[in-house]
């Protein structure tokens, strides 16, 4: 059974911050929910772990729905951190537990075992101030998963990390997976969902405009990638090829787009009647990137232009991110 958010729709005084929006999450996947800041993405999530009601629309998971769901079955990592700073590590993490029922000797060995996945084991007595941006984020990583939620939700989580502890947090993602968990986030690392995500939804001003299995969504754009390098001069005979565009002059190599219908291979065998020599040839799908701007008109990290009125709006959840 699935996570079925169906037609759901929220309004916060005159800004609509969902519009019909539906999606599913297939149990024991990493979805990616995706959305310039504004685009609903929080409101989303909210809705889905019962801290907002909807103003239409359901929500279920495994047929039932989420207001009758409980608390445990999910786990929330929010963007803004949640910890009590001037508590040492352990203390945080036995007072999550706790709130769900968990005790302390029954929670003990999970975080011993966290905190040695996320190199940490040392910082177990520490203030939870002491410790940087990144370790914070790991921590409340393992707050929010110690009561064995069947479904984690995390909004923006690679937010403010390095890179050691972005890839840290990814394998994280793939250990809960592998334990049949499933895992929905926010990010604008485009990057990040090619990697981990086997489906996504893309939200614009409220509305989802692409979902569905990342495979699939790429074959729905119909067309390919080609990525080409020669050693020769000038660029105007890749456009005389039926079906080709030159979209972007890299460094160098040229990146075109091929339409559907029309064989990328061409592309090798009228730089080789030219005489070129090719020291590049790739064909590949569209990024998740070029597929977002092309949905939603800029890149994930640009607000939407109403973003500005939902700021300033009364401080009733409307901002969202």
């Amino acid at each position: 059974m699935s996570l079925v958010v169906d037609h759901i729709s929220k309004r916060f005084g005159t800004i609509l911050a969902l519009d019909d929006a539906t999606f599913t999450v297939e149990p024991g996947r990493i979805f990616g929910l995706l959305g310039a800041n504004g685009a609903g993405k929080t409101t989303s999530m909210r809705i889905v772990l019962d801290i907002l009601r909807p103003d239409s629309g359901t929500v279920t998971w495994e047929g039932r729905p989420n207001t009758a769901l409980p608390r445990r079955t999910w786990g929330y990592l929010p963007e803004e951190r949640g910890l009590y700073l001037r508590m040492r590590v352990a203390e945080v993490l036995r007072f999550f537990a706790s709130l769900y029922g968990v005790s302390s000797a029954d929670a003990s060995g999970e975080v011993d075992a966290w905190l040695e996945r996320f190199r940490i084991a040392d910082y177990l007595n520490r203030k939870v101030e002491e410790l940087s941006k990144g370790n914070q984020q790991k921590i409340q990583f393992i707050a929010s998963i110690l009561h064995d939620p069947q479904v984690l939700i995390m909004d923006e989580p690679f937010s403010g990390l390095d890179p050691v502890n972005v890839q840290l947090l990814k394998e994280a993602f793939l250990a809960m997976r592998d334990r049949g968990k499933t895992l929905i986030f926010s990010t604008h690392q485009m990057e990040t969902v090619e990697e981990l995500c086997e489906s996504i939804a893309i939200l614009d001003r409220g509305r989802v405009v692409v979902s569905g299995a990342v495979r699939d969504v790429k074959r729905a754009m119909g067309r390919q990638v080609v990525r080409l390098a020669v050693d020769g001069d000038g660029t105007g005979w890749v456009e005389q090829i039926p079906g080709v565009q030159l979209t972007r002059r890299g460094e160098d190599y040229l990146e075109l787009h091929v339409a559907s219908g029309s064989d990328p291979e061409e592309v090798l065998r009228a730089a080789l009647a030219r005489g070129d020599r090719v020291t590049r040839f790739e064909i590949a799908d569209p990024s998740l990137e070029e597929i977002f701007i092309e949905h939603v008109g800029r890149r994930a990290e640009e607000p939407e232009r109403h973003l500005a009125e939902v700021a300033t709006a009364p401080d009733t959840g409307a901002q969202d991110r």
